[in-house]
């Protein structure tokens, strides 16, 4: 049975149940490295970690090591690679550790802009579009009913109703090569102009524009600063401003509302109404991340 070494130090590792575990090697052979642990799906996990189109597929960070597809890539790169071990049980990744550095939200924003330029190979593996998977995983656990209990009731109902329009007018859009994950907890640092990114796990193809509106919502910056910027890093003739945003805004409106109604949900079946429940700090962030997006939401009407 494979277990992680004792002297190794455990680091944060995301809720991802293909994820065993992640740990700093201090000692490693090439020096302080990170050591991922992936674990194939068991009979009572979701069936899309086994596909290999799916965003959730459970081997695709180990995929995209072993192929070196971010080793170079404009924008955003992955740490150097060290190992891919693969045994009965699942497999290990190892990584040089890098070090962490504060970053602006235009720095990411143009970072992110360049690597939608990336030319990714036809490889199976590769995300089809994280968006629309994720939309997908909130249909089938019944979609955003604590949303409904609230004042964001009908702009909810709305937009969900019009999910598969909204995702259909993303599909159409120029489909570049994405991080699929853009979060400060994964966008570590900085080699000059480049972005030193993490949790490879959802790379792949999707709208223009997505990977800069699930970024925006971990930034202080509006969206359109951020979008001059995504657009300035994008190469010539890939996409215009208009079907960035288009991607970006889509992506930002149906992620912050997921976030809200699964932060609700959490709270929903305590004592008490739900309306006292809306400034429970589980909550509140994500209620001010969806105020936030309210231009946005409107647009999107």
């Amino acid at each position: 049975m494979w277990v992680p070494d004792p002297a190794w130090e455990p680091l944060p590792s995301g809720s991802s149940p293909s994820v065993l575990g992640v740990w700093c090697d201090p000692d490693g052979p090439d020096g302080p490295c990170v050591v991922t642990r992936l674990v194939p799906p068991g009979p009572d996990d979701p069936p899309e970690l086994d596909e290999p189109g799916h965003a959730a597929y459970w081997r695709r960070a180990a995929e995209v090591a072993r192929a070196g597809l971010v080793r170079d890539s404009p924008g955003l790169r992955g740490p150097e690679a060290l190992a891919v071990d693969e045994d009965g049980e699942g497999v290990t990744l190892r990584h040089r550790r890098v070090g962490t550095e504060p970053l602006t939200g235009l720095f990411v924003a143009r970072a992110l802009g360049r690597f939608a330029g990336l030319t990714l190979p036809a490889a199976t593996w590769l995300a089809r579009d994280p968006l629309a998977d994720r939309v997908r995983r909130v249909e089938r656990n019944g979609g955003w009913p604590t949303l409904a209990r609230t004042t964001a009731a009908d702009v909810a109902d709305h937009l969900w109703r019009r999910r598969d329009v909204l995702l259909g007018r993303a599909a159409a859009l120029p489909q570049v090569a994405q991080h699929g994950d853009p979060t400060p907890a994964n966008l570590l640092g900085r080699d000059g102009d480049q972005v030193l990114a993490v949790d490879w796990g959802t790379l792949g193809r999707g709208p223009v524009g997505a990977d800069l509106g699930y970024w925006s919502l971990s930034t202080r910056e509006e969206l359109d600063p951020l979008l001059d910027a995504y657009v300035g890093g994008l190469p010539t003739g890939v996409a215009t401003r208009e079907e960035a945003a288009l991607g970006a805004r889509t992506t930002a409106v149906l992620t912050v509302l997921s976030r809200a109604e699964w932060a609700l949900s959490r709270v929903a079946g305590g004592e008490g109404a739900l309306a006292g429940k809306l400034r429970h700090p589980a909550v509140a962030p994500h209620l001010r991340a969806l105020a936030r997006q309210a231009a946005h939401v409107e647009a999107l009407l």
